[in-house]
């Protein structure tokens, strides 16, 4: 996981504890001549290794790695907590996870643990340190595997001692009883609490829940967890320096707050499974490429499970068309990976995942996938130029869990997809080949020249002060609507949303006196200068800077003759955007010009393009087609032509 050989990691999960002995020098042999370089091992073999508390049996492991590494395959090792034998389950029932009506979740599946489980703690830390003492200088390996997926099958559980845990969490984030009830608000609903003793999870309940409470137990809940890696981490850490930890993140994925872990996770990884029966994946692909590059404050990052054709959870389970498995690595390339890995090397004969698809098929090596893999193999092999290299970008949008969690919760006045909003936003700039780092609300964004920030429902006050800096430093900013309606502890910002009185209001010369759904998120209509459609979403905009431009108004609904969109440009000062609707694909694009033009930033695409990608690595160029048909495409300096689902790198 170091660049040291100039080399795109290539392979994935090796689970060679389903499998004979007499399987596995196959396995080296045809990962050689697949060009894979690394396996990630042992993800799930806790029952394998640890068949019964205290008795360990590493020689098949032993086995393993030094075939692996006879064969020039490096390793990721994993710890193999991800799954608890049925042994944990069977003497210490409490240890399983219990759902938010308060049943028990059964042993037989995977994860079936609570993070804040003692027994599972205490069973998973000795194993690790197990492994770790064994395995810690062992040529072969390269890098350890945390986990797995944290959060993916079970986010939170509300077992007595995760309601235990939850308040000592609570404790230590308020101090006293009456900063919780300040918090939550407790005087609403009769819900004020006279001691800690008296807070429990938010179980199952007769209507919605208190709001803060359920936010914090979002945030207990991600911590939690974090608090499990950190803990396997620093065992492997107390043995070895020079091996990176990490575990694998899933793109945009609600429960776990991967802004708070990323410091704490040597080398940013991600899986990713992008739907190719959904016309739009390739932007929620790339937008989650992006994610994770910046989660790493730019480093690269890795690739650590996707597949070559089809999945097993899906329905239907749509497979990869020719060239989509090229396309979908190769975009990961160019958005920042210095790996390519799968979920998995051979595919399973049995259990739940049977189906999945592999880099090694059922029907073996003379088939349509492993052909892919061969020959994506060998094109990985010649971009070792690209390990290292940044992916620049001047564009940045706000992206943050807390506005996520919050936004979607019972009781607020829509039902709205935070992710779906970012994205819209995203894909205007995607459309124009612009590339997108993804920030912290509270981060400083010097250095980027057009800030994005779209329904940032909760907004902070080092929040409010970061955007309101944008346009004060010369740089444009972009509000939309939705954004800075509440504080971290979800209480209104009184007086006209927007943060509050203060900085952000001031810098956009704006406030919002009113907000609600469209019906039926139907069309809007828009007049002015940006003239043009909305739908879902409309604002009552009140003007409070005499500099502020009235880009469109609405020409109907209940904020009929309201601004729409504004500008606030002073001199001195870098454009203030404010848009308090959803702008239809054509609108979006008509923004997007503006945002480039005020913020001057060029773009590779002078018109929108559906269905087509570009982005800078290093001194090369990838140009992507995701549609099911050829295209011709013309750059600034030349013509390209693209078969369906074909990509080519230029020099930049």
């Amino acid at each position: 996981m170091t660049d040291t050989e100039r080399r795109v990691r290539y392979g994935g999960d090796y689970n060679p504890e389903q499998w004979s002995v007499d399987v596995w020098d196959e396995d080296v042999r045809l990962m050689q001549l697949a060009g894979v370089t690394t396996a990630t091992v042992a993800v799930f073999a806790w029952a394998r290794i640890e068949p019964e508390p205290g008795r360990y049996e590493f020689e098949w492991l032993d086995d393993v790695l030094e075939r692996l590494h006879h064969g020039g395959i490096r390793v990721i090792l994993a710890t193999a907590t991800a799954s608890p034998p049925a042994w944990l389950a069977h003497r210490h029932p409490e240890s399983l996870p219990v759902s938010i009506d308060g049943v028990r979740l059964a042993f037989g599946s995977r994860q079936q643990f609570s993070p804040s489980s003692s027994a599972y703690r205490h069973h998973a830390m000795r194993l690790v340190t197990e492994i770790v003492a064994r395995y810690a200088r062992h040529p072969a390996i390269e890098g350890w595997h945390v986990g797995n997926e944290y959060g993916n099958h079970v986010t939170r559980s509300y077992d007595p001692e995760s309601a235990e845990a939850y308040r000592a969490w609570l404790r230590n984030r308020y101090g006293d009883i009456d900063a919780l009830n300040a918090a939550w608000g407790t005087a609403f609903w009769s819900q004020t609490y006279q001691s800690f003793a008296e807070v429990g999870v938010p179980s199952a309940a007769p209507m919605i829940r208190n709001p803060t409470q359920v936010l914090d137990f979002d945030r207990f809940s991600s911590d939690a967890l974090l608090a499990l890696y950190r803990e396997e981490a620093a065992i492997i850490r107390a043995h070895t320096r020079d091996a990176p930890v990490t575990t694998n993140f899933m793109g945009f994925f609600k429960d776990v707050d991967y802004w708070s872990w990323a410091p704490h996770v040597d080398v940013i990884s991600d899986d990713l499974y992008p739907d190719p029966a959904d016309p739009r994946s390739h932007i929620l692909s790339a937008a989650a490429r992006d994610l994770m590059r910046s989660l790493g404050g730019g480093k690269p990052w890795l690739l650590m499970e996707q597949a070559t054709s089809a999945v097993n959870w899906r329905a239907p389970n749509v497979p990869l068309a020719d060239g989509r498995h090229r396309l979908n690595s190769l975009q990961a390339v160019a958005r920042g990976a210095d790996g390519v890995l799968h979920f998995q090397w051979r595919q399973s004969a049995v259990g739940a995942e049977k189906f999945h698809s592999a880099m090694l098929p059922h029907a073996g090596e003379d088939t349509r996938v492993h052909r892919g893999v061969r020959a994506l193999g060998a094109e990985l092999h010649d971009l070792g130029d690209l390990v290292g290299a940044d992916v620049p970008a001047k564009v940045a949008i706000c992206f943050d869990w807390d506005s996520w969690r919050a936004v979607e919760q019972d009781g607020t006045p829509a039902t709205v997809d935070y992710v779906d909003t970012v994205l819209r936003f995203y894909e205007g700039f995607f459309r124009r080949g612009v590339t997108v780092d993804f920030i912290h609300p509270e981060s400083d964004s010097t250095g980027y020249s057009l800030v994005i920030v779209p329904a940032a429902h909760v907004l902070s006050d080092a929040a409010v002060r970061a955007m309101a800096a944008v346009p004060s430093r010369g740089d444009a900013l972009v509000v939309t609507y939705l954004s800075g309606v509440v504080d971290e502890r979800l209480h209104i910002r009184l007086g006209g949303y927007l943060g509050g009185e203060g900085a952000l209001r001031d810098a956009l010369g704006i406030r919002i006196e009113e907000f609600a759904p469209a019906p039926d998120e139907g069309r809007i209509t828009l007049t002015g200068d940006l003239a043009g459609t909305s739908d879902f979403w409309q604002e009552l905009i009140r003007i409070d800077d005499p500099h502020v431009r009235v880009m469109a108004s609405f020409a109907d609904g209940f904020a009929l003759g309201s601004p729409a969109i504004t500008v606030n440009r002073r001199d001195g000062m870098g454009a203030a955007w404010y848009v308090g609707t959803r702008p239809s694909t054509k609108s979006m694009d008509d923004l997007v010009t503006a945002w480039l033009s005020d913020a001057g930033v060029e773009a590779p695409f002078t018109t929108s393009i559906t269905g087509v990608e570009t982005v800078v690595r290093g001194g090369r160029r990838l140009i992507a087609n995701h549609l099911a048909t050829a295209i011709s495409i013309a750059m600034p300096d030349r013509h390209v032509e693209l078969p369906a689902y074909g990509a080519v790198w230029i020099d930049a």
